[in-house]
């Protein structure tokens, strides 16, 4: 692994939901509406501007880009043309801020979200995960998660890991046939840290955004430790990409609030090179009972 952390990109307000996709990195940046995505050596491109804030990123089989979008509490769906709609409404399942989102290779979403309205000053509460099927219509995933953020699913797309900000952990589900989840069980602890952004490599680890400042983690199956990086600023959330895969992005901010961050550029994408390369993108596999 590299010793050095560099800057590939400096101008986002606040970087969330990245994801490596056709060689280019994706990012949300809340505060300025607008998911940008960066070539290998940094240049940017606008792929999307909303009138929410957009969080959690994935794609349709289609090739039809899904957005969160934060306040409102939708999925929005973009078409290649730039044509935006409604993909989904999670309003009878979010009770906060909806946030990160993974997407399984049929276009399943697993969808999280605040469980409480953190602006309105609300008690911290437990959330439901959203399941947000490939034709828009949702159900409850699972309930009583604390602050579901980053997800990630396994290459064989039969098993989804959760993290829990304020639970201080990672949960993993069974992914069944219908995509509805089963046997939850605790992936990994990780106590004194708040797990945000995340993801998988291709030997089962992931690597962890800490939301309260200590860098980026690498953590593997029962809360072992065996990488931490630290940035210029807090990581609040990271991927693997790059042209061998090995390349972690690693999205960075002074802090998070609206107040304190837009209009402010201050956000950055910074990248160091690991030595094992992101996992496989999740694909649907035969039933394992």
């Amino acid at each position: 692994m590299d010793d050095q952390v560099e800057v590939l990109y400096e101008g986002l307000d606040f970087g969330e939901g990245p994801r490596w996709h056709d060689d280019r990195l994706w990012v949300s940046d809340f505060f300025a509406h607008r998911v940008l995505s960066l070539s290998a050596d940094g240049l940017p491109r606008v792929e999307a501007e909303l009138d929410d804030q957009p969080s959690g990123l994935g794609w349709l089989p289609s090739g039809d880009l899904l957005v969160v979008a934060m306040r409102s509490r939708q999925v929005r769906r973009i078409a290649p043309d730039g044509t935006v709609s409604v993909h989904a409404d999670l309003s009878h399942v979010a009770a906060g801020q909806a946030n990160d989102m993974v997407v399984d290779a049929a276009g399943n979403a697993y969808v999280g979200n605040f469980g409480y309205d953190a602006e309105a000053g609300e008690t911290v509460r437990p959330a439901a995960l959203a399941l947000v099927r490939p034709d828009g219509t949702v159900e409850v995933a699972a309930r009583d998660l604390e602050f579901p953020n980053g997800s990630v699913i396994t290459p064989d797309g039969r098993t989804l890991i959760v993290g829990e900000s304020k639970g201080r952990r990672y949960c993993a589900f069974t992914i069944l046939d219908d995509a509805t989840l089963t046997d939850r069980r605790v992936w990994a602890e990780v106590p004194g840290s708040a797990p945000d952004g995340c993801a998988l490599d291709a030997d089962g680890a992931i690597w962890m955004a800490d939301a309260l400042g200590s860098g980026c983690l690498r953590v593997h199956r029962g809360g072992t430790i065996t990488h931490r990086i630290e940035a210029s600023q807090t990581v609040f959330a990271c991927a693997l990409g790059g042209p061998e895969g090995r390349t972690l992005h690693l999205i960075t901010a002074p802090r998070y609030g609206e107040d304190a961050c837009t209009g402010t550029g201050l956000g950055r994408v910074e990248t160091i090179r690991v030595d094992v390369p992101g996992a496989a993108a999740p694909r649907r596999g035969p039933d394992p009972r």
